[in-house]
């Protein structure tokens, strides 16, 4: 016996009805595939564009009133020393607003506070802060030459006082903010960073402790190029000329 079974639906008896829809979406896929393709390529492009456009902005930094190599080191997470390098045109000292600089490989940033919306300051966290001396290796003071160290160096010394014609706008204090004393040096951050410890010999003059003292590298000058320092001393400026210029020798600590 043959048993002859039908379907409630008859449209799913109709082979010639099936074929053509399955033959008309894969027509369509095709198509599909190549808007979805160019779709893709477009974006990616796009994509590339503002990704080109963000690296382009963040290499370059217009500045602001208030702002310094020192803070702008920290607020994009650069070393100070690479920020000068990038910028050999422009005198750390006068940093005027509105002038472009190269920020050079930019990290993530420090957390930030604003005094005012144009104004960001960099927290206290990420302020600069005075290396650690032994009880024997105190700022200003007088001691023995230190017995390790990582490089010593000949350099030519002036000094400076705390007098508004020698330090400008800026007032009587260090690179990073801190009031000007005894120990503490302008250097060139290039051959020697910024907030080093130091022990510095070979000067004579009796504003300074005698036979040698420890310091910090906390300040920078327009005139303090290469094996080239300057030392703060707390007298009158007619006082600070007769120290004249000495060749002094410097542990870098």
């Amino acid at each position: 016996m043959t048993a002859t079974i039908q379907l409630n639906n008859p449209e799913h008896n109709d082979i010639s009805k099936a074929v053509p829809q399955t033959a008309t979406m894969k027509n369509r896929r095709p198509g599909l595939l190549k808007r979805i393709c160019a779709a893709s390529a477009i974006l990616a492009v796009v994509t590339a564009a503002q990704l080109a456009t963000s690296a382009a902005a963040a290499a370059v930094y217009t500045t602001e009133p208030g702002d310094s190599f020192w803070k702008l080191s920290q607020r994009f997470g650069v070393e100070l020393e690479q920020m000068l390098e990038s910028n050999p045109e422009i005198n750390p000292n006068n940093l005027p607003a509105g002038i472009e600089i190269h920020i050079p490989d930019a990290g993530p940033a420090p957390l930030i506070m604003s005094a005012s919306p144009k104004l960001p300051t960099v927290m206290s966290a990420v302020a600069f802060k005075a290396p650690d001396f032994s009880s024997q290796q105190k700022t200003g003071s007088t001691s023995v030459k230190p017995a390790s160290y990582k490089k010593a160096l000949r350099a030519k010394a002036s000094v400076y006082t705390a007098s508004a014609a020698e330090n400008g706008k800026w007032g009587a204090v260090d690179y990073f903010g801190n009031p000007l004393a005894i120990g503490t040096v302008a250097v060139d951050p290039r051959l020697i960073p910024l907030g080093s410890k130091l022990y510095i010999t070979g000067y004579s003059y009796s504003g300074l402790p005698a036979g040698g003292m420890y310091a910090v590298a906390s300040d920078i000058g327009g005139a303090i190029k290469g094996s080239r320092v300057d030392i703060f001393v707390a007298d009158s400026r007619h006082k600070a000329l007769t120290f004249g210029i000495q060749g002094v020798t410097i542990y870098v600590l």
